[in-house]
């Protein structure tokens, strides 16, 4: 199974580029989402969170606070490390048996911090969604309800731009229209075709 892992920075148009995909039969993975699985209520991960950081970590109802935890992460390298030991062998698990259940001829992987992360041996290509930084603030600010200062602190943990190009096999510029996305997305699936 050829396995696209979709990647960029904060706001840069990642869910967007996802769903153009999905909408040609793509199979796409949330990352994000099986983050948020291993760590329901009953999970030994949040089980584990809860005793590293304490019983504040949790909203009312038992579940993760991800706002609380991001922020707490974001602000500390050491907390953020080890919570990523705690979640990646989990998330890439989870990962591997979804990959194999895809039933497209290719399938997406969406992953934030793909770049910032070790190399994944699931992933066979890596597609950068590139955008401006303050299209990048501008967005993550009205879907996040963010500050600026929150979003800048997430911003310097992420990798830069140029980084992200260096490392991409692939890149869909996100600054223009949604038409200019959607075609850029067409000749992408024209070429993973191609290579299957």
């Amino acid at each position: 199974m050829l396995t696209i892992g979709l990647t960029g920075g904060i706001g840069s148009g990642k869910s967007t580029v996802a769903k153009l995909f999905e909408k040609k039969g793509i199979t796409v993975i949330d990352a994000d989402q099986l983050a948020r699985d291993v760590t329901l209520p009953n999970k030994p991960a949040l089980e584990k969170i809860v005793e590293k950081f304490g019983s504040d970590m949790l909203l009312p109802n038992h579940t993760l606070d991800r706002s609380k935890l991001r922020n707490l992460i974001f602000k500390d390298d050491q907390k953020r490390i080890w919570l990523e030991q705690l979640l990646h062998p989990l998330i890439r698990n989870e990962l591997g048996q979804q990959i194999k259940a895809a039933h497209s001829p290719y399938c997406i992987v969406m992953i934030p911090l793909l770049i910032e992360s070790a190399p994944n041996p699931l992933i066979n290509r890596i597609l950068v969604v590139d955008a401006k930084k303050e299209e990048q603030l501008e967005r993550a600010a009205v879907r996040d309800q963010q500050t600026n200062s929150e979003i800048y602190t997430i911003l310097s943990k992420q990798a830069t731009r140029g980084q992200r190009l260096k490392a991409a096999d692939d890149v869909i510029s996100n600054m223009g229209t949604l038409e200019d996305l959607q075609g850029q997305v067409d000749a992408l699936h024209k070429y993973y075709m191609s290579l299957i």
